[in-house]
């Protein structure tokens, strides 16, 4: 999972990334391609 300042790119990485607030976090999740994870912050 990567770490980034803002998710904006990550999001565009693939069409199936979804943002999700989990615990006051910021997460990209992708069912299809877990390794296009990542967190802000």
């Amino acid at each position: 999972m990567k770490i980034l300042n803002s998710l904006k790119t990550a999001k565009t990485r693939d069409k199936n990334c979804k943002l999700v607030r989990r615990k006051g976090r910021i997460y990209v999740i992708n069912k299809l391609k877990p390794r296009l994870k990542a967190r802000q912050g």
